[in-house]
């Protein structure tokens, strides 16, 4: 609990989320100094000026190779219910901004790695410990772009000590609903572009509850999408000219951010089929796709192996609502699932906490499980 409470008490909110914040570069450098110490061979590689990933290594190179993954950069903390960078144990759970999401999982699988070394693994274990998770994973993007390649990777993002070999993705999208500018006496100029998104969003409404639902995942359960943002009008007397809708989508493996486009610009044809007043434009700014990685891959029935030797129980195998770099190290040839302590619940929260009991199991399980990966053929 020494590391997660040391990382913990270094500020490294992403900039992106947090105006005033200077990055994961101090928590970067205070990582690899401890890893240092501990005899791995370490690197810090920048994705972004004074935002390195470290990239730590120990074993035997030349084998079978197996990555442990975890993000260093954390959300803002305006709200938070208690002091974000003191980090304190209560009642058995260590308090903190980024206790659970994910300090404690990158300090779970950095003692794992150590403790893997020390039972004499015949392989590599390699420390990626990255930045900008938060916002658009510049420091995974950036890691693979250099080259560092694994043959499977445990991200250990909270998970409740489940293990999750899929996870849904995300589109975000813009829709630009027009309208024409007008006095607000004259309805019979004006057109509100306001209620033309109103008209919009309920279409897609209907579309969500009737036809998502026919497509779902095993592990996944079924795609949706919300509007995320809504902003239009130019004053309380003028038909509004303009109304924009943010969009986000959660994709299952497979469906893809031109097919959320398709799906927004069907949704604006058959509006405009009952109101021809209405017109908008569509754009898809961003994607990230699903992870779906088998549930009888070598590297989930290494971990699972793992549960079962150190808790003595059956693992449990869950999807993930929610996105992690895995999609990306998957997408690169690396076979990627997750696991680690801690509860999405409360990843981001005003209060956040991590249970030290799990961070202890998560510990010996992924240090179980690398051993168990390197024994494997």
């Amino acid at each position: 609990m020494a590391l997660t409470g040391a990382l913990v008490s270094v500020d490294s909110r992403n900039p992106h989320l947090a105006p005033d914040a200077a990055g994961e570069g101090a928590c970067a450098r205070q990582l690899a100094e401890a890893l240092d110490a501990w005899g791995f061979r370490v690197a810090l590689m920048e994705s972004a000026p004074d935002r390195p990933n470290v990239v730590a290594r120990i074993g035997r190179p030349g084998g079978r190779t197996l990555m442990f993954n975890g993000h260093l950069d954390t959300v803002g903390v305006a709200g938070m219910t208690h002091p974000p960078f003191e980090p304190v144990i209560r009642e058995g759970n260590l308090f903190g901004r980024g206790s659970c999401d994910m300090k404690s999982g990158v300090a779970a699988m950095c003692a794992a790695a150590a403790l893997a070394a020390d039972a004499g693994i015949d392989g590599e274990i390699i420390i990626a410990a990255v930045a900008d998770e938060e916002w658009q994973s510049a420091g995974t993007s950036s890691l693979i772009a250099h080259g560092v390649r694994a043959d499977a990777a445990i991200v250990a993002e909270p998970t409740r000590l489940a293990i999750g070999p899929a996870h849904r993705g995300f589109a975000w999208a813009v829709v630009d609903v027009h309208g024409v500018a007008a006095h607000g006496s004259r309805y019979d100029v004006g057109v509100d572009a306001n209620t033309m998104a109103g008209l919009l969003l309920a279409e897609l409404d209907a579309y969500q509850r009737a036809t998502l639902p026919q497509r779902t995942h095993p592990l996944l359960g079924r795609g949706s999408f919300h509007a995320a943002r809504i902003s239009g009008g130019l004053g309380l007397s003028t038909y509004a000219d303009r109304c924009r809708v943010e969009f986000e989508r959660r994709t299952l493996p497979g469906e893809t951010g031109e097919q959320f486009a398709a799906e927004l610009r069907a949704a604006c044809d058959r509006v405009a089929a009952r109101d021809p007043r209405f017109r908008a434009d569509v754009a898809v700014t961003f994607v990230q796709a699903a992870n779906d990685v088998a549930v009888d891959a070598p590297i989930v029935r290494a971990l699972s192996s793992a549960v079962e030797l150190v808790e003595g129980t059956p693992p449990s195998i869950e999807g993930l609502s929610y996105w992690t770099d895995a999609a990306l190290l998957s997408a690169a040839g690396i076979p990627a699932i997750c696991y680690g302590p801690g509860d999405i619940r409360l990843a981001h929260s005003a209060t956040e906490w991590v249970p030290v009991a799990e961070v202890r199991r998560a510990t010996a399980v992924l240090a179980q499980a690398a051993i168990t990966w390197f024994e494997s053929t």
